[in-house]
C-alpha cells in the first residue's frame, strides 16, 4: 500500500483530540446534571436518555473522519504497473487569476473569456509534459501556491477546473511575487533543470517582473510567458448572463487589453519566449522550446487506474455517515422490554 499525499495521514491525529473533547464535555455535563440530582436519579430525571449512544456516535464520527482522511491521502496499492526512470524537468506553472481574465480573449466582448481560454492551454499544456513533474501557483495582486511540484497529473487536472478570481482577494496582475513563489515551489534538487510558465494578459503589471525573471534565469530557470487577450480590449463581464460589465464612476464600461510588450519582455528577461496563446500552435511552441532544456533522471512508480483506493474509504465514509444519522441519543425503545439479567 502507498499514498500520494503521505503527510494528510498527520491528520489522523484529529481523531485522539476528538475523543478527549468528548470526554471532557461529558465530564462538564455530569457535573451540570449533578445541580439537578444525584447521578442515582437520573434514570427517573432523564429516562429516556441512553448511557451507550453518545459514545457509539462519537466512535462513528471517528470512523469517517479516518476514512475521509485516508480517502484524501489517495491510498494506492495492488496494480503496480512498472517502475521506471522518466528523464524530464520540473515545471511551475503560474496562472493568472486577476478579473481581467474573465473578459474575452477575442474581440467579440461575448467570446470565450481569457481564464477559460487559458486552462483550455493548461489542460493541453499538461498532457504534453507527461514526463516532467509540475506544479500550479494563482497569482493576482497576490500569489498562493495551489499544487506543489508534483508527477500527479491526474490531480493537477482536477485543480484546473477550480481556477477562478475568487482564489486570491488582492487583485492587480503581481507577476513578480507569482514567479518568486514558483521558485519557492521546486523541489531543493540541484541536478533538475526547472522552467516557470506564466500564463496572463499581462494587463496593469505590478513593475518589477522583468528584474525577477532575470534573476531567476541567473539561478537556472527559465522563464516563458503565454499572453491571454487581444491588444484590441474588451470589457469585463460582472454577470454575463444579463449582459452586465464593470463600470467606472462615470458609467463608462472598463477595458482591459493584452500587453504583449511587458509580457515578451518578462519572457525576454528569463532567457524563455512568449507565445500569444490565441495561436493554434501556442502549445506546440511552449513545448518545442522547453525540450531545448536538458533531461534529467526522474524515477517515478506508474500505477494503473485500478490501483487507487480511496472510493473504498469514500464509501465507508458515507455508510457510516448514513448509520449514524439513524442513530439517535434516546434509549432503544424495544430493546428497553428485555431484561437479560432476569432470575428463573
Amino acid at each position: 500500500m502507498d499514498f500520494a499525499y503521505p503527510q494528510l495521514l498527520y491528520l489522523l491525529f484529529l481523531i485522539p483530540l476528538l475523543f478527549g473533547l468528548y470526554f471532557l464535555d461529558r465530564i462538564a455535563r455530569k457535573k451540570k446534571i449533578e445541580k439537578y440530582g444525584k447521578m442515582l436519579n437520573q434514570d427517573i430525571l432523564m429516562p429516556e436518555a441512553s448511557n451507550y449512544k453518545p459514545i457509539l456516535k462519537i466512535t462513528i464520527m471517528s470512523v469517517v473522519i479516518a476514512a475521509m482522511v485516508i480517502a484524501v491521502a489517495r491510498p494506492r496499492g495492488g496494480a503496480l504497473e512498472t517502475s521506471e526512470e522518466r528523464r524530464g524537468i520540473e515545471v511551475m506553472i503560474a496562472f493568472d487569476v486577476s478579473r481581467s481574465m474573465l473578459a474575452a480573449s477575442t474581440n467579440d466582448p461575448n467570446g470565450i473569456s481569457r481564464l477559460n481560454r487559458a486552462k483550455f492551454l493548461l489542460n493541453r499544456l499538461i498532457d504534453k509534459l507527461e514526463n516532467d513533474k509540475v506544479g500550479l501557483v494563482v497569482f493576482a495582486g497576490e500569489a498562493y501556491t495551489q499544487l506543489p511540484i508534483t508527477s500527479d497529473f491526474i490531480s493537477a487536472k482536477l485543480y484546473i477546473d477550480e481556477l477562478s478570481p475568487e482564489m486570491v482577494q488582492t487583485q492587480g496582475t503581481d507577476i513578480g511575487t507569482a514567479i518568486n513563489m514558483c521558485l519557492n515551489s521546486f523541489t531543493p534538487e540541484t541536478d533538475v533543470n526547472k522552467a516557470i510558465i506564466v500564463i496572463t494578459d499581462a494587463e496593469d503589471h505590478i513593475p518589477g517582473a522583468e528584474d525577477i525573471a532575470k534573476k531567476a534565469y541567473e539561478a537556472g530557470v527559465q522563464i516563458d510567458v503565454i499572453g491571454v487577450g487581444t491588444t484590441k480590449g474588451a470589457p469585463i463581464p460582472i454577470n454575463a448572463s444579463k449582459g452586465e460589465f464593470l463600470k467606472d464612476n462615470n458609467g463608462n464600461p472598463v477595458t482591459t487589453a493584452l500587453n504583449p510588450e511587458a509580457a515578451e519582455a518578462i519572457a525576454k528577461a528569463g532567457g524563455g519566449i512568449y507565445v500569444n496563446g490565441s495561436a493554434s500552435d501556442a502549445v506546440k511552441q511552449i513545448e518545442d522550446y522547453l525540450d531545448k532544456i536538458e533531461k534529467s533522471d526522474l524515477g517515478k512508480l506508474k500505477y494503473k487506474a485500478s490501483a487507487e483506493k480511496f472510493p473504498i474509504f469514500v464509501w465507508i465514509a458515507l455508510i457510516f455517515t448514513v448509520l449514524d444519522v439513524f442513530i439517535l441519543d434516546r434509549k432503544i425503545g424495544w430493546l428497553q422490554k428485555i431484561n437479560f439479567f432476569s432470575k428463573n
